[in-house]
C-alpha cells in the first residue's frame, strides 16, 4: 500500500538505529553486575534488591567527532557519486558550535547553481520535530501536551476519542488514526479543511495503544494550538521560533520556498539513472508535519537550541520542562527484533531509542517520494546532532550520511555500508506499496469488457467524493478523481477489471479498477475499506 512507502521517512532512521552496535555494554553493567553479586553473596535474609544501573556517561572524545568531521566531506562526495543525488547540506552541532556547515553539489540539474549553506531545502518529515519544538515553546507546563486537541471541523470516528484525544496523542501518533490517514486526498488535490473534516470517516484501532503514522493528525493538533493562540500555524511558527532562532530562511509555507532564489529544485531519479526535477511538491495542506523548508545554516541553530535544551546564544527561547517532553518515549512504534531486539518508540515529532550505553538518540527522516530525502539525529548526552538535507527523492543518502557519520565517531570505522542497508530498505518498502497484481501485464486471454456505457456514468463516495467515468468515441475510458479533477485514462485488464497510472507522491505504479453491480472500486484508495464508489 502507498503508506508503507510514505512511513519510511520516519522509519528508516529508526529501523537502522536498531541495528547499530554499541560500544559500551559491559563498561556501564559491569559496576552494578559486580554490586549485585556483593550484595548476594553476603545476603543472610531477604536478598537487597539489585542496585540500579549507574546513569549513562559521555563516551565520544573530542577526538573521536574531530575525526568524524574530517571525514564528512569525502563521505558525502562518495555517496552522491554512488547515488547521483544532485545536491546536499549538512550541519554538525558539538558543545554549541557549529563544526560543520557546508553544500554540496548542484541545486538543480542542467544549471550551474551550487548548493550552498545558505540553500532552502523542503524538509518534508523533519518537519514535525521542528513543529514539536514550535508548540514546545507556546507551552507553560509539560502536562500542557496532554490538553484536548480542540478545532472545528475535525473529528474522529469514536466520539468518546474526539473528546479525549490530546495534542501529545496525535504528535505521537497515538489516536487510532489508520496509518497515513488523509494523505491520498492531498494527492488527489484536496486541501487541509476537506482532508481534516472527513478523518471522522476513518476507522480506528485502539487509541493509545496503537502506533500509525499520521501526518494529518498531526496537522490537526497543530492547527489546533495555533487557532487557540488566535492565529494561523504559520505565524505562530515564525513568531515562537524561527524568529527568535534566528532561522532567518526557514518557513511553514510553500509559496516561501518556491520564492526563495537560492532553493534546490526536488528530483527523481530516471531509468537510466540521472535524475530531474520533474516534480513540484506543495505540502501546504500538512504544512506542520511535512511543509516547512530550511537551510543548513538555520537547521544548525535549531540543532543548538535542541541540544542547548531551548537556550540559544543566552536566550532562553523555548522552555527547557516543555521541550524535554518531546524527547520521551510515547508509544511503542517498533517491536523488539533480532539481532539487537531493541524496542523503538516516538516521542512528539521525534524517534526515540536508548542504544545499550543507555543514552538516549533521537532521529527522524523526511522523504518526498517528488523528490526530497532529509535526516537528523541527536545524542543528547554527547551534546552531538547532525541534519542532512538533500535534494533528491529517497534512495537512503540521507540516513546514511547520518549513520555513517554517528558510526565512525564511535567505532573510528563503518561498521556498515550504511547506504546500501539505506538504499536497500527504501527500495523494500517502495516495492511493498505495489499492487500484487501486475496490471502491465493482463492475462493471456483475457474475458472481455463489456459495451464502455456498462461503466460510464457518476459514482460517490462519502470519503473521496464523486468519481466520474467517460468514454471518447472509440470506447476509451477515462476515470476522474478529486476537485480538480485528476483524469486517469483506463486500460483494460480482464473482465470488468480495468487499470491505471497512480500519481502523486503517494504513486504506486498501476492499481486496479474493478466495476461490479453499479460500484467501482479503487485498488490503491482501499486499504482502509474506504475506495469504493457506488452510482446513485
Amino acid at each position: 500500500m502507498p503508506t508503507l512507502r510514505a512511513l519510511s521517512a520516519a522509519a528508516t532512521a529508526a529501523t537502522l538505529l536498531a541495528a547499530t552496535s554499541a560500544t559500551a555494554t559491559t563498561a556501564t553493567a559491569a559496576p552494578a553486575a559486580a554490586a549485585t553479586a556483593s550484595t548476594a553473596a553476603t545476603a543472610t535474609a531477604t536478598p537487597a534488591a539489585p542496585s540500579p544501573p549507574p546513569p549513562p556517561k559521555p563516551l565520544l572524545t573530542d577526538a573521536q567527532v574531530d575525526k568524524a568531521v574530517a571525514r564528512l566531506d569525502q563521505t558525502v562526495r562518495d555517496m552522491m557519486r554512488r547515488t547521483g543525488v544532485p545536491g546536499v547540506s549538512v550541519a554538525v552541532v558539538h558543545q554549541d558550535e557549529v563544526v560543520h556547515l557546508q553544500g554540496y553539489g548542484l541545486r538543480r540539474t542542467g544549471e550551474n547553481a551550487r548548493v550552498g549553506p545558505d540553500t532552502v531545502f523542503q524538509i518534508a518529515s523533519l518537519s514535525k520535530p521542528v513543529s514539536s519544538t514550535v508548540v514546545a515553546g507556546t507551552l507553560t507546563a509539560p502536562d500542557e501536551w496532554d490538553r484536548r486537541a480542540a478545532l472545528p471541523g475535525f473529528s474522529l470516528k469514536d466520539p468518546w476519542v474526539t473528546e479525549h484525544v490530546s495534542t501529545a496523542d496525535l504528535f505521537s501518533h497515538r489516536s487510532g488514526l489508520p496509518d497515513h490517514a488523509g494523505d491520498l486526498l492531498e494527492d488527489l488535490g484536496y486541501d487541509q479543511a476537506y482532508i481534516l473534516d472527513h478523518l471522522r470517516l476513518e476507522p480506528l484501532t485502539p487509541f493509545r495503544a496503537s502506533y500509525a503514522y499520521t501526518n494529518f493528525g498531526f496537522t490537526a493538533a497543530a492547527e489546533a494550538v495555533a487557532r487557540a493562540k488566535g492565529t494561523s500555524w504559520q505565524k505562530l511558527a515564525a513568531d515562537t521560533l524561527f524568529k527568535p532562532a534566528g532561522m532567518a530562511h526557514t518557513s511553514t509555507a510553500f509559496a516561501a520556498f518556491a520564492d526563495a532564489p537560492d532553493h534546490a529544485a526536488t528530483h527523481v531519479r530516471n531509468a537510466n539513472g540521472t535524475w530531474s526535477p520533474r516534480y513540484v511538491r506543495d505540502p501546504d495542506a500538512q504544512a506542520p508535519a511535512g511543509g516547512v523548508s530550511s537551510t543548513a545554516r538555520d537547521m544548525s541553530r535549531w540543532l543548538r537550541l535542541q541540544l542547548g535544551e531551548g537556550r540559544l546564544d543566552g536566550k532562553q527561547i523555548v522552555p527547557a520542562d516543555t521541550l524535554a517532553r518531546t524527547h520521551l518515549p510515547e508509544i511503542v512504534s517498533q517491536q523488539p527484533a533480532p539481532p539487537q531486539n531493541r524496542t523503538g518508540f516516538y516521542g512528539l515529532g521525534w524517534n526515540v531509542s536508548y542504544d545499550d550505553a543507555g543514552r538516549l538518540r533521537l532521529s527522524h527522516s523526511g522523504a518526498f517520494d517528488l523528490g526530497a530525502n532529509t535526516s537528523v539525529t541527536m545524542l543528547p548526552l554527547e551534546e552531538l546532532g547532525i541534519v542532512v538535507l538533500t535534494n533528491g527523492a529517497p534512495v537512503g543518502l540521507a540516513d546514511a550520511v547520518a549513520l555513517d557519520f554517528f558510526d565512525f565517531a564511535e567505532h573510528g570505522r563503518p561498521t556498515a555500508d550504511w547506504l546500501g542497508l539505506a538504499g536497500t530498505l527504501y527500495a523494500q518498502m517502495e516495492d511493498a506499496s505495489r499492487s500484487p497484481t501486475d496490471y502491465a501485464r493482463p492475462p493471456a486471454s483475457p474475458e472481455p469488457a463489456e459495451d464502455s456505457a456498462a461503466y460510464t456514468g457518476t459514482y460517490d463516495n462519502p470519503y473521496f467524493g464523486k468519481a466520474t467515468v467517460t468514454a471518447d468515441d472509440k470506447g476509451a475510458l477515462t476515470l476522474s478523481l478529486g476537485p480538480k479533477p485528476e483524469r486517469f485514462p483506463l486500460a483494460h485488464y480482464d473482465g470488468n477489471t480495468f487499470s491505471f497510472e497512480t500519481r502523486g507522491e503517494n504513486a504506486v505504479g498501476r492499481t486496479g479498477v474493478t466495476f461490479s453491480d453499479g460500484t467501482l472500486r479503487v485498488e490503491y484508495l482501499d486499504a482502509d475499506h474506504l475506495g469504493t464508489f457506488t452510482q446513485p
